[in-house]
């Protein structure tokens, strides 16, 4: 029997009722949810900050860990009349300060609301134990754990970084996980594994009453979010070869960078003047004068700088020579002080014997040698033009890391610069600049531009005959494993066999003694089988640059170490002594020359302006 229209209509609004009674049984009785959202505005929720992760060093020395300390939060409508000078004592704050912050809560008491705001920061336990101890005098006056950064090693300020409360740019950028009071890693490694080191904020729940006084948690709890712990690193750095680096660059202006070539990893990276770990857990009350600062100890010269890498480059040069055939070890050629690049334009050079092999140049690190070398690859016939070989030269070059960011995981490095014959095109014209032009690039200077981390990496490069891998500052550890790429090879343009016919010259330099004519004769240390070269970088703003890179023992290297002193003058005296002081520690875990030692300690540069 077909029902009528109207019994049909009574039928459906009868079904719609059902589903509404069941869909409002469900939101009131099975899931109170909505029950929660409503009774937002009567709930309040304290935040519960989590301590960032430690950082380790590579031997399982704590690098950056934490302690405990408090913030002191005010809900301005909850506050009555207490006692400003027992307050006062209580934190070591200023009274007028207290009075003018409890006027200002009163001026803009309608848009506070009740809200509770940051009223102290970073209160030690014993200053906060007075203030519990009389919590029952401030009403409206709370306590809030907190952790800072704590520092048992004075090693590495600029390398580890500073964390601070966040701003506004950051807090817009990710609204969901920063909130004003947050603090966040600004600058080295805090900023960049600051995903992994930050954790992730939970939150207790309470009930506010009809009068908004907070009166209990909201269902013992229940919702209530944990706190989780961020986690912890393991880095490469040694701290006891980073703090001992740090101790030889003091009152010096430059870098002191080593690594272990087999894998990449950076045991120590010093930038001098440098950040004192001291003012890092307090950046905000340091950072004015840290910036005003003339010595610049906020630059991070070891990834920003960019400088003339000066005769060490001259390995590279070798190098391509002996991969493009117009080099061979046993090529001899003159030096009289220098290499005429015009009938009338010298480019000096030391006093030695002449002629020289391939070998004896690297070690007594000839100029006029090497600008043949690069004479030889612009003008080779097998390319139609200077303008053609150069940018053969410049692939090359730039396979040794040069002029491009190496990909560490170290924030805001920086590429140095390769120049490309566009560059003198434009300067000269096209197709009308000749080797003349560009002779300087023979000995790393003129228009080249590397920062300490690249020369680090060239050390790396010779010592593991060839290639390299990426630098590196984290290691893998349980729950962060690092990026893949840090555990390539990246091979050199420059076949592997080709390396050996350059490394006995590094190592003549450093053992041939003072009578064979060797730059880095301060580099050397019995039994180690140091190699280096030495460089010294013309500097427009000053004294030259000491430059000298080095790797030991010879067989099996285990550390490469640049030393780049910024108007040091000659490479075998400042650079070379400091750079193999820094492997002499690493390889004895002692010290043998204890006068060169207290020499390089005590002797203090001119480290204000650039």
């Amino acid at each position: 029997m077909e029902l009528k229209r109207s019994d049909r209509l009574i039928i459906g609004l009868w079904a719609v009722i059902l589903i509404l009674l069941v869909r409002l049984f469900a939101i009131q009785i099975v899931d109170d949810s909505y029950k929660r959202d409503a009774n937002n505005n009567s709930m309040v929720y304290h935040t519960i900050y989590p301590p960032r992760g430690i950082v380790y060093d590579r031997n399982g020395e704590v690098l950056v860990g934490n302690r405990i300390c408090y913030d002191i939060l005010v809900t301005p409508r909850e506050v009555s009349a207490f006692d400003t000078l027992a307050l006062a004592k209580a934190l070591d704050l200023d009274t007028l300060w207290i009075r003018e912050q409890m006027a200002y809560y009163k001026k803009y008491r309608s848009r506070i609301g009740w809200q509770t705001l940051q009223f102290a920061k970073q209160v030690s336990v014993e200053k906060y134990m007075k203030f519990a101890e009389r919590a029952y005098d401030f009403p409206g006056f709370r306590g809030q754990v907190r952790t800072v950064r704590d520092y048992p090693f004075n090693a590495g300020g600029n390398l580890l970084g500073y964390v601070s409360e966040v701003n506004d740019r950051e807090i817009e950028k990710e609204p969901d996980i920063y909130k004003s009071g947050d603090y966040i890693g600004k600058t080295g490694l805090e900023a960049a594994r600051e995903k992994d080191l930050r954790g992730e904020k939970g939150y207790h729940v309470y009930l506010r009453d009809s009068r908004n006084k907070v009166q209990a948690a909201y269902k013992n709890g229940e919702f209530d979010k944990e706190a989780v712990p961020g986690k912890n690193i393991v880095t490469t750095i040694d701290a006891h070869l980073q703090q001992y680096g740090q101790e030889l660059m003091h009152g010096k202006k430059g870098s002191l960078i080593a690594l272990e070539p087999s894998t990449g990893e950076i045991l120590a990276m010093v930038s001098s003047p440098g950040i004192d770990v001291d003012v890092l857990s307090n950046m905000g009350a340091h950072y004015a004068a840290l910036a005003k600062d003339p010595g610049r100890p906020m630059f991070n010269r070891t990834v920003q700088a960019s400088y003339p890498p000066g005769s060490v480059f001259k390995l590279v040069n070798g190098l391509i020579g002996l991969q493009e055939g117009v080099l061979e070890p046993w090529y001899q050629y003159p030096c009289n002080r220098g290499y005429y690049y015009t009938k009338t334009r010298k480019l000096g050079c030391h006093g030695h014997r002449s002629p020289l092999r391939l070998e004896e140049a690297v070690m007594m690190s000839c100029n006029a040698y090497f600008c043949y070398v690069l004479k030889n690859l612009l003008e080779n016939n097998k390319y139609e033009s200077v303008s053609d070989a150069f940018d053969k030269w410049r692939e090359y070059v730039l396979s040794f890391g040069f002029g491009q960011k190496l990909g560490s995981d170290f924030p805001s490095e920086l590429g140095g610069n390769i120049p490309t014959s566009k560059l003198y095109d434009k300067r000269y014209g096209r197709r009308r600049w000749r080797t003349s032009n560009v002779i300087s690039l023979s000995i790393g200077q003129g228009e080249i531009g590397a920062t300490p981390l690249q020369i680090a990496n060239l050390a790396a490069i010779m010592a593991n005959r060839g290639y390299y891998y990426i630098p590196h500052i984290v290691k893998d550890s349980e729950g962060l494993e690092i990026d893949a790429k840090y555990k390539e090879r990246h091979y050199t343009m420059v076949d592997t066999s080709h390396f050996a016919k350059v490394i006995p010259g590094m190592w003549m330099a450093v053992n041939g003694g003072p009578g064979a004519g060797g730059t880095a004769g301060m580099a050397c240390v019995p039994g180690l089988d140091i190699c280096g070269k030495t460089g010294t970088a013309q500097n427009p703003h000053g004294a030259d640059n000491s430059v000298f890179i080095c790797f030991a023992p010879r067989e099996n290297p285990r550390i490469a170490v640049v030393g780049y002193i910024e108007n040091a003058g000659w490479g075998g005296s400042w650079a070379c002594p400091l750079a193999s002081l820094l492997i002499e520690k690493y390889l004895l875990g002692e010290t043998t020359r204890p006068e060169l030692e207290k020499r390089m300690m005590e002797t203090v540069f001119n480290v204000a302006g650039n």
